[in-house]
């Protein structure tokens, strides 16, 4: 993916999908790109049209200018002080009625994924940010969709990515390192977790953990804290013997690739300070071991991230809120989105020193 077209003492721009215009999506990208404006040219895709009208209603000193695509494929991405949000136009199909979806909106929704993964390859923007979409809309419009991830994995040729989730724990000192999770499989049933885990996946898994911690996180020697699957970590086989036959093994495998990771431990135990004091990721083997825990601690500033992407992404840790939506503007919270604003922010950085 190409770097970002900004100059020297400009501030990084952000690619912000607004995601279900239906949701909250729309009102937390405007409120978290006007709150960071000075820290960050945040690029509104969607429809511009509904974006200014949202935005003259949150506040009427949020100034939206609209672009069109074919203008910027044309000219590139022009250069804006932050007294304006720009929008780059991706016109919806259907008039929007707050909290009720309509999968004739469902194609646009994508469109705006598909013109920042277009954006990113071409160098208009440094990173990606994604409001929360909802995949009902997209499929009910006749395209088979799985989610985010899997989409911008598709079609950034990625072969393995990793779902991580990060964030401050409330009550912690400012300036603390953050609580990270990353999860060896998704959104599976729980009956099928054993059979996705392999020697082979965890490797490149903990591989592709290692490298983006490096290489977007800035961290040079990352350690890595490993569940185990069964309780008490499989207490030696007595309790499942995932942790014997494949965690184990890819462990040793990794640690001989160089890459510090630890384990297996026990997910009842291993979130604690003085497991997580030295670490800076737990992989987690299934979504529902790890991932309470996180939203627990953070949730409201919690940042999704996607690990293995030839580029940054980042994603708030909520879905829709299509009943907040239907209650009117200002009910939702846009602190993760903020937060992954300034998790982007913080791996641009970081990438651009190495």
């Amino acid at each position: 993916m190409g770097a970002s077209n900004q100059s020297a003492g400009r501030r990084p721009v952000l690619a912000l999908t607004v995601g279900e215009p239906a949701g909250i999506g729309p009102e937390i990208a405007i409120r978290a790109a006007w709150e960071r404006r000075h820290q960050a040219n945040c690029v509104l895709l969607g429809d511009a049209a509904y974006l200014a009208m949202l935005a003259a209603d949150i506040d009427p000193a949020i100034r939206v200018s609209a672009l069109s695509s074919q203008a910027v494929r044309n000219a590139g991405l022009p250069h804006f002080g932050p007294d304006r949000l720009i929008a780059i136009d991706v016109p919806l199909a259907a008039h929007v009625k707050a909290g009720q979806l309509d999968h004739l909106n469902g194609r646009s929704v994508l469109a705006t994924l598909d013109l920042a993964l277009e954006g990113l390859k071409a160098g208009w923007f440094g990173a990606m940010v994604t409001a929360p979409l909802q995949k009902s809309t997209i499929n009910d419009a006749g395209i088979a969709f799985t989610g985010h991830t899997e989409y911008l994995a598709q079609h950034s040729g990625t072969e393995q990515v990793v779902m991580m989730l990060a964030g401050e724990p409330a009550g912690s000192v400012t300036g603390a390192a953050p609580l990270r999770v990353a999860l060896a499989t998704t959104h599976l049933p729980l009956q099928q977790v054993s059979a996705a885990l392999s020697v082979e996946g965890l490797l490149r898994t903990l591989s592709i953990i290692d490298q983006d911690l490096k290489h977007k996180f800035g961290l040079a020697a990352p350690r890595i804290l490993v569940c185990g699957l069964n309780p008490h970590a499989g207490e030696n086989g007595y309790l499942g013997r995932e942790e014997i036959d494949v965690i184990q093994p890819a462990l040793a495998a990794a640690q001989a690739a160089g890459i510090d990771a630890r384990g297996p431990y026990p997910a009842d135990t291993v979130f604690q300070p003085k497991y997580l004091q030295d670490a800076d990721c737990v992989l987690a083997m299934y979504h529902d071991q790890g991932l309470p825990v996180l939203k627990y601690a953070t949730f409201g500033r919690g940042v999704n991230i996607t690990l293995g992407l030839p580029f940054i992404r980042t994603s708030v840790d909520h879905g829709t809120a299509l009943d907040l939506a239907a209650q009117g503007l200002g009910r939702a919270d846009s602190g993760s989105m903020l937060a992954a604003i300034d998790s982007a922010l913080a791996m641009v950085a970081a990438s651009q020193t190495l």
